[in-house]
C-alpha cells in the first residue's frame, strides 16, 4: 500500500503507530484532526477512541476512517488515490 501511494504522487503522511501517538498525546494528532483528512487504520470506533484518549477532538464530518481490518490494500488505495492519478490525466 505504501509503495502504491508513494508512486501515485498523492501527498500523504504515514505514521508508525497511531496507538503510541495517542498514548503519548502526540501534538501531531491535533494537526491531523485539524483539517479534512482520510485515515487508513483499523476500526473507525477504535480510531475515534484513540483521539479521545489523547484529548483531541474528532470531527466526524472532516475525518474519514478507512478500515484496513475489513478491506484489502487494493480497496483502501483505490479510495485514497484519485482516479486522475491512476489514469495519468483527468476524466
Amino acid at each position: 500500500m505504501l509503495a502504491r501511494l508513494s508512486a501515485s504522487g498523492v501527498a500523504f503522511d504515514a505514521v508508525a503507530d497511531l496507538c503510541e501517538m495517542s498514548a503519548r498525546k502526540d501534538p501531531a494528532l491535533e494537526r491531523i484532526a485539524d483539517g479534512t483528512v482520510t485515515i487508513a487504520a483499523c476500526y473507525p470506533r477504535a480510531v475515534r477512541w484513540l483521539f479521545h484518549a489523547a484529548k483531541v477532538p474528532f470531527n466526524e464530518e472532516n475525518i474519514e476512517v478507512l478500515n484496513m481490518r475489513e478491506h484489502d490494500a487494493e480497496q483502501i488505495v483505490s479510495q485514497l488515490i484519485p482516479v486522475e492519478s491512476l489514469t495519468g490525466g483527468s476524466r
